[in-house]
């Protein structure tokens, strides 16, 4: 059997490592340009090259929470244009500027989902709530983060949106290290059975929306679901999808690299950027990524 082109291709992950969108874009575009990107590895430092060139790349997936400066720049458009495919990750959460302080209010962010799904195809974006946080300000109650689910939600689905992902925050040694740098504030985690309730009352009001809702790295959570549950697996790289929208061929192995035996489904792609050399200027209280 002859191979054929496609099989060759890679998706581009841009990226799960900072918010390309919201403040590399230039540098992005730079080294669309060039044909390439140098790929530092995060913990020895050995530089990978990645292709980034359409007859090589068969997706680019950008993560952001502030697709403002990408839809300003028309830089999407200028991508399409030159023969690659895209997908977006847009991470959308209520606004609690004490866990997310730096990004767009909620008004504009909406705002971009709604051009984003306009100016491309809403099968093509996955609304990310993520994480779910329960927390305590210093010297303050129980709090979380819900409050504007489904203020979002509607607007979603008003832009044809149909996947929502989601997950609980995870305490990393990162977050853990920032948080002692607050006296009295902490995240608190809930217990299995009720997050499981949350998850099944976000699943109902998702499902009158015709929007389904997929779990990111919560293989227990999945695994007690009730058994009526419609709740899925996400893989936010979905390579199959992307096949299913643009045709070609990808391979559908799941990326070893990232939490598998948490229930991670993402599919192989190439991730670009860098923690150190590219940090993200968000400063979410639960980043994983930026230095503590």
């Amino acid at each position: 059997m002859v191979a054929m082109a496609d099989e060759t291709k890679i998706v581009i992950s841009a990226s799960r490592r900072t918010d390309i969108p919201a403040f590399y874009l230039a540098w992005f575009m730079d080294r669309i340009a060039r044909g390439t990107f140098e790929v530092p590895n995060p913990y020895n430092r050995k530089v990978s090259v990645v292709p980034a060139t359409p007859d090589k790349v068969h997706t680019i997936v950008f993560w952001s929470k502030d697709f403002g400066p990408f839809l300003k720049s028309g830089d999407g458009e200028k991508l399409l244009q030159d023969g690659f495919n895209l997908f977006f990750n847009f991470t959308l959460n209520s606004e609690v500027p004490l866990l997310e302080p730096r990004v767009p209010p909620l008004a504009a962010r909406l705002r971009q989902l709604q051009d984003l799904s306009r100016r491309f195809d809403p099968q093509i974006i996955h609304w990310r709530f993520d994480p779910i946080c329960f927390f305590r300000p210093e010297n303050g109650d129980l709090q979380n983060n819900l409050a504007h689910f489904d203020k979002i939600s509607e607007i979603a689905a008003q832009a044809g949106i149909k996947r929502c992902i989601t997950s609980f925050v995870d305490l990393y040694a990162k977050v853990r290290s920032r948080i002692a740098q607050r006296p009295g504030m902490q995240f608190e985690d809930p217990r299995a059975d009720r997050k499981i309730e949350i998850l099944c009352q976000m699943e109902d009001r998702l499902r009158r929306k015709n929007i389904q809702l997929l779990l990111c790295c919560e293989k227990k959570l999945f695994d007690s679901l009730p058994p009526e549950s419609t709740i899925g697996q996400s893989s936010c790289i979905p390579n199959d999808l992307l096949m299913a929208v643009y045709g070609g061929n990808l391979p559908l192995r799941k990326d070893a690299g990232q939490r598998l035996g948490q229930g991670c489904g993402c599919r192989v792609s190439s991730d670009i950027g860098s923690y150190r050399d590219h940090p993200c200027y968000h400063n979410c209280l639960f980043c994983y990524a930026n230095p503590s």
